[in-house]
């Protein structure tokens, strides 16, 4: 039995000293991508938030009553990545449905959570760590707020970047990846304060 983890803590360590982007290096291709404009951060990293949060409880639901009773935990893998592609189709028609403008800007990266390593690191590090209900929905929750933290954070530098002069060598995917290696360098200076395991 793993060591009780107070779901307050676990929350604020998912999005801080354990963030699954910048400690973890999951998710990084929507990362790079869509952070060159704010608007379309904020929707995917909202969007991945949602689907982070409900991902964790369903199929905690789905592996503590459905593969562990029946010994069919070996197909985990399979079951979590159908029920990350459920959770984001359904997402999908609710965000075309309410925001097609929005729906238009985060263009194939909607579809492309489904394959969004961090959704499915995220429900591996809640099966590998044996969370209860509640720590698998505030992990969740926490590791989908710091995904959406370090998008709007590396949205708003490159906004600012793009208006000052940045060296010729650098500019575009270079400025990038120094700014995302000196913001991972920032939230791993966290790391003492809380540990997840």
């Amino acid at each position: 039995m793993p060591p009780l983890i107070n779901p307050i803590t676990l929350f604020f360590a998912s999005i801080f000293t354990s963030n699954i982007l910048l400690t973890n290096f999951l998710g990084m291709c929507s990362f790079i991508s869509i952070s060159k404009d704010w608007k379309s951060s904020f929707g995917l990293g909202m969007a991945v938030t949602v689907v982070l949060t409900i991902t964790a409880a369903v199929s905690w639901l789905v592996l503590r009553f459905v593969l562990v009773p029946f010994g069919m935990e070996y197909l985990s893998f399979i079951i979590f990545i159908i029920v990350i592609a459920a959770v984001v189709q359904i997402l999908e028609m609710v965000i075309d449905r309410a925001s097609p403008a929005l729906y238009l800007s985060l263009g194939i990266f909607l579809p492309l959570i489904t394959v969004n390593c961090a959704i499915l690191g995220a429900i591996l590090f809640m099966q590998i760590r044996s969370y209860n209900f509640i720590q698998a929905i505030t992990f969740g929750a926490g590791s989908g707020l710091g995904w959406w933290l370090a998008i709007m954070l590396l949205a708003a530098i490159r906004e600012r970047t793009e208006k000052n002069p940045v060296p010729a060598g650098l500019k575009g995917p270079g400025i990038t990846m120094i700014t995302i290696g000196f913001m991972a360098m920032a939230f791993i200076g966290f790391s003492g304060m809380i540990a997840v395991q």
